[in-house]
């Protein structure tokens, strides 16, 4: 994700990913070079949170035969600008960060409208483990073992009209927990929208967890989305509100930046960002962008029938 707004944080400030990779070995070298025996901060909870990972993972692969990412991969290199721009701020920032107890609003067009605690909501549902790869617009990618559910469980139970057309789902705003918020990076809360149909698919998962265990705060806590053929940042973070709506609702980045960010977001290496190439990514924690992009982050056979006829340049 780009930052728009130069008055609000000048692009020098704001660290490409190449550089922050080459400043972690940079560090890290050094620290052995002086000798440095001393733990990083949250060394030990990571490790501790590894130990834990359960046996099964140890083996698992995606349905491509990838290898999965680590949980430190997955855990220490992240978009969520609530807590931070730079890729290692949510792990830094987000410990004040409070997912419990935790409540979702559900409202518009549906006839079970409500605030439901996320234990009513998690209850009659079986929780399972799927391996999506994660393709961000930044041209990264990984390969994630989420926990979850699909989304149409939860929207078959509140029972939308046949005047709900999209889904928006927001973000909490908590600037007191979430440093990010207390900067005009972006207008909070976090906004995201999928059409109906895409939020019924059954690769459409409300995740709650990852490697088997509950959501790091800098992945998501307690509840987010994932759609793994669109880029990364439809997959919003945090969810407390889930609304039913008739028009296709405004999205975060585009309505930061229409011209480089759209609704749909669907991965295409045939369409570049304005800046750069979509056509290769780079698998973390490799440095070089050395693997082609799959159409729809290879989920095009069991996505692509949604999108027939539609000019898939213009609706980026």
């Amino acid at each position: 994700m780009i930052i728009r707004r130069p008055p609000d944080i000048a692009s020098s400030e704001i660290t490409p990913e190449h550089v922050y990779f080459n400043r972690r070995q940079f560090i890290a070298a050094a620290a052995g070079a002086a000798g440095l025996a001393a733990a990083p901060p949250g060394a030990g909870a990571l490790a501790r949170q590894e130990q834990q990972i359960p046996e099964r993972f140890r083996t698992m692969r995606s349905e491509m035969n990838e290898q999965l990412n680590s949980y430190e991969d997955i855990t220490t290199y992240n978009n969520f600008y609530e807590f931070g721009t730079d890729k290692g701020d949510p792990a830094d920032n987000s410990g004040d960060f409070e997912p419990k107890p935790w409540t979702v609003n559900i409202s518009g067009h549906v006839n079970r409208p409500g605030d439901y605690q996320l234990e009513d909501i998690l209850r009659p549902v079986a929780l399972e483990d799927r391996v999506y790869r994660l393709r961000c617009v930044e041209a990264w990618s990984m390969v994630i073992p989420w926990r979850g559910f699909p989304l149409y469980e939860l929207i078959n139970r509140v029972e939308p009209t046949g005047n709900a057309k999209f889904v928006e789902f927001r973000t909490v705003v908590r600037p007191e927990e979430m440093p990010g918020q207390r900067m005009r990076i972006l207008q909070w809360p976090y906004v995201e929208g999928l059409r109906m149909d895409e939020a019924m698919h059954p690769l459409t998962l409300l995740v709650t967890g990852v490697y088997g265990m509950d959501l790091p705060n800098q992945n998501g806590a307690p509840l987010r989305l994932i759609v793994p053929w669109k880029y990364g940042f439809k997959g919003i973070k945090s969810i407390v509100s889930i609304r039913f709506v008739e028009e296709m609702p405004l999205n975060t980045w585009q309505q930061e930046n229409s011209y480089e960010y759209g609704f749909y977001a669907n991965v295409n290496p045939e369409v570049d960002h304005p800046r750069w190439s979509q056509a290769r990514e780079r698998r973390l924690p490799s440095l070089f962008q050395n693997r082609p992009t799959l159409m729809f982050n290879g989920y095009a056979d069991q996505v692509a029938s949604m999108y027939a006829g539609m000019d898939l340049v213009r609706w980026k």
